[in-house]
């Protein structure tokens, strides 16, 4: 007999709630164990005035052979889907490809880009609206929350066998949410303003109900449950309403996390995907881990998160309900270790490498700070993320664009773009 006193209000709501039947769009289908897809979301910039540009049409409109390339929300802004790949050497020699293309039709329209989570002084107001009626009905059901999504991130898809694995995973990879975040952030500045997060962008989603900390289930039937409950008051049209961390995307058969930021490099955002896969592979593994250390009871896992958001790699993360608390730094360390076997089998040592460098040398976010204390200007960290973007390796304080001894520069693949571009959505 189970204790009603343990349980949450979610708990009993759903064991009360009927079996209700599949519905087509959240029936699980896999599509390969640890595949990978990676989305990531880039600014538009003119080059002249520094700031975000409406020009996704005409990028869309020229950038046909780019198949890679989609439309976003708004017209300032586009995304670039990778193939399904196997192994993190796939994701980047895809996202290279689709980043060099999209730079050469860039230099064509006078156009430049960024990755980094936010830009640093664009205002929302200026934003023109994709014309699709999807995001209209965005815009009109959530109002100035959506106006203002001028916000651009990586989510990651890894394959799962089925919907219960899914939740098994999902509840794994709540402890690494922070980390994850940490490691990305790049969104400083908001509208002309520090902030003083290293990350801002999340708050710009965590106004909405179904957005933020995932709702914790245990098994893909209580999923199910919830979701026509969602979807039934109304809370959600569909799936993609349900803006969470992470998420199950049932047709591509994957479990799809959204917390990082946009990460500033190539470089850092393959080293991230690394860490993800590294860590999918060591749960696989070691899945009693998860009856001996439980998914983290909501207040802890909402604290991690405003600790990374706060303050980044500097940020000291609770490790247990008792209030014990770890330096996230050594934290992202302990768990390199942990999974170094995997970093030989799959030769991620380039991107453990990379991921060392971030830990030891700050990300975006400290980054773009210090250009700004440096030189008192804005205009300048735009140039320093797109001098980034372009180099596809970050530039550390007070250095060339010659690569220096220890960074790993992404490799040349101009030659194989046209066929990477070609390849099938995810």
């Amino acid at each position: 007999m189970s204790d009603k006193s343990s349980q949450t209000i979610l708990d009993i709501i759903l064991e009360r709630l009927p079996f209700i039947g599949k519905a087509e769009e959240i029936a699980f289908q896999s599509h390969g164990v640890f595949t990978l897809g990676v989305e990531i979301e880039l600014q538009i910039i003119d080059p002249e005035t520094l700031d975000l540009t409406s020009k996704s049409e005409s990028l869309l409109k020229s950038g046909g052979h780019i198949k890679t390339l989609k439309p976003e929300i708004y017209q300032n802004m586009v995304e670039i889907n990778t193939a399904k790949c196997t192994d993190v050497h796939e994701i980047e020699q895809d996202l290279s490809a689709s980043y060099d293309a999209l730079q050469a039709l860039g230099e064509q329209q006078g156009l430049s880009f960024a990755t980094t989570g936010c830009h640093p002084y664009a205002r929302y107001g200026d934003n023109r609206v994709t014309d699709s009626a999807r995001y209209k009905e965005l815009i009109d059901r959530n109002q100035w929350i959506t106006r203002r999504i001028t916000i651009f991130g990586m989510h990651v898809h890894l394959g799962m066998k089925s919907g219960d694995d899914f939740v098994r995973f999902n509840n794994f990879f709540l402890h690494f949410l922070p980390h994850l975040l940490a490691l990305s952030a790049s969104s400083p500045f908001w509208q002309g303003e520090d902030t003083g997060l290293a990350s801002c962008r999340p708050c710009m989603f965590e106004a909405l109900p179904t957005a933020g900390q995932p709702y914790q289930v245990r098994n893909w039937h209580e999923f199910e449950a919830l979701y026509h409950t969602l979807k039934k008051c109304d809370s959600i049209r569909s799936l993609k309403d349900l803006w969470w961390d992470m998420r199950p995307s049932p047709g591509f058969g994957t479990l799809e996390i959204r917390v990082c930021d946009g990460p500033a490099t190539l470089a850092e955002a393959v080293a991230i995907v690394a860490y993800i896969h590294m860590l999918a592979h060591w749960f696989e593994d070691n899945g009693d881990w998860i009856n001996q250390v439980p998914p983290p009871p909501r207040w802890l896992a909402r604290e991690n998160k405003w600790r990374a958001m706060r303050h980044g790699l500097e940020a000291d993360l609770v490790v247990n309900p008792q209030g014990e608390t770890k330096p996230i730094r050594k934290d992202i360390e302990d768990w390199l270790h942990k999974t170094a076997r995997y970093r030989e089998s799959l030769d991620y040592g380039k991107y453990v490498q990379i991921l060392r460098q971030i830990i030891a040398h700050g990300n975006s976010s400290q980054r773009q700070r210090t250009v700004f204390e440096e030189t008192k200007s804005l205009q300048d960290v735009v140039k320093h993320n797109i001098r980034e973007f372009q180099r596809g390796s970050p530039v550390w304080n007070g250095e060339s664009d010659d690569f220096p001894a220890g960074i790993i520069p992404m490799p040349d693949l101009h030659k194989s773009c046209e066929s990477l571009c070609a390849s099938q959505d995810l």
